[in-house]
């Protein structure tokens, strides 16, 4: 508040006075001064948090690389002994010995497979290569040249709509539409896979989802199914090693995306995950 004062005697001149009020501006500056307190002790725990993440990702990687080194060559032998033994003592073998032969192999390929998926998962952050303008298309007849035999051998019909430019790592993206489209054709029903990509416009991102005909999935496991080793199903209908679609989580949050499935038993499932259209991504 600012007010002017007149002399009482006029060869005095005149007197300025001026009255500010600060209690505004004090609780303005206690209010800021608690913000960037509460900012900066946010961005501590930000900081321990990501050191957390990068050691547990150090710890994930290092343990599956000392466990494929250690684990792959025994796994070789043992399959390969076992091959050897049924082409060369097949004649003295029982029928139960010829079992226990098959479930010996079977558990070893198995353990194999775990084991390189296991080091595919934890390199996922740390190999991926920097995200770049990636074309969504060309990933996806990548992924059906590499599901070839799948295909034919389940008569999968498989259509798609014009994939965009989105920002990825082209390889990983690939692997994503691969177990996408690859479990769509696994967990069909009586009838022929059919199986639709598409996409849709989601502002300065887009949605790529893959949908099918398929068995479907139960509302209650719709998250549980994204958790690595989490199966809902037996190993002796459904082969697999459980890590698939945490892989594809893991590579969809790296680009800064999200997944999600819609599913019901008996109807089919409609897997989709949100990336950066590229020329947004500039």
């Amino acid at each position: 508040q600012r007010t002017t004062l007149r002399p009482l005697d006029s060869r005095l001149g005149l007197v300025i006075a001026v009255v500010e009020d600060v209690t505004v501006t004090h609780l303005q500056l206690e209010q800021l001064r608690r913000e960037t307190a509460a900012l900066t002790l946010a961005n501590e725990k930000a900081k321990k948090l990501a050191m957390l993440l990068s050691k547990s990702n150090e710890e994930l990687e290092q343990f599956a690389y000392v466990a494929s080194h250690d684990l792959q060559e025994p796994l070789r032998k043992i399959s390969s002994y076992c091959q050897l033994l049924e082409e060369e003592q097949s004649d003295r073998l029982t029928e139960e010995g010829k079992g226990y032969l098959k479930v010996v192999t079977s558990g070893a390929d198995r353990l194999r497979r775990l084991v390189q998926d296991l080091l595919v998962f934890s390199r996922i952050t740390t190999h991926g290569r920097p995200l770049a303008a990636t074309n969504a298309e060309a990933c996806f007849e990548l992924a059906l040249d590499n599901l070839e035999i799948a295909i034919r051998e389940s008569n999968a019909r498989i259509t798609h709509d014009p994939l965009p430019k989105v920002l990825a790592d082209e390889g990983q993206l690939t692997q994503v539409l691969q177990n996408l489209i690859a479990n769509a054709i696994k967990y069909r029903s009586q009838a022929a896979p059919t199986i639709h990509v598409g996409v849709l416009a989601q502002g300065e991102a887009c949605e790529i989802y893959v949908e099918d005909n398929g068995i479907g999935i139960e509302q209650r496991f719709h998250e549980r199914i994204f958790r690595v080793f989490q199966r809902l199903h037996n190993r002796r209908d459904y082969d697999g090693t459980g890590i698939g679609l945490s892989l594809c989580k893991r590579i969809v949050e790296r680009c800064g995306g999200s997944i999600r499935v819609e599913s019901t038993p008996g109807e089919g499932s409609r897997f989709a995950f949100t990336l950066r259209r590229a020329e947004d991504a500039a």
